[in-house]
């Protein structure tokens, strides 16, 4: 699944491709937002940390837990 992360002053964002399912992202996003000081603490499907301040986070996009078909599968 993927989760965009974008910034305050900065038209960049940040994908990260995760295997958690969706809603133990939106449950670690909402703790991480809720904290005065928090910290989104996410880890990718190659197993990389990825930190970000709370206070820097405009918004956060998860994706679906679905997998997407590739070719002539889904028609």
């Amino acid at each position: 699944m993927d989760i965009k992360i974008g910034f305050n002053d900065s038209p960049r964002e940040l994908i990260i491709a995760s295997k958690e399912d969706q809603e133990a992202i939106a449950q670690r996003v909402s703790e991480a937002l809720s904290a005065e000081h928090g910290v989104l603490d996410l880890t990718d499907e190659q197993g990389r940390r990825v930190l970000v301040r709370n206070a820097s986070i405009a918004y956060v996009e998860v994706g679906t837990s679905t997998t997407r078909t590739v070719g002539f599968a889904g028609v």
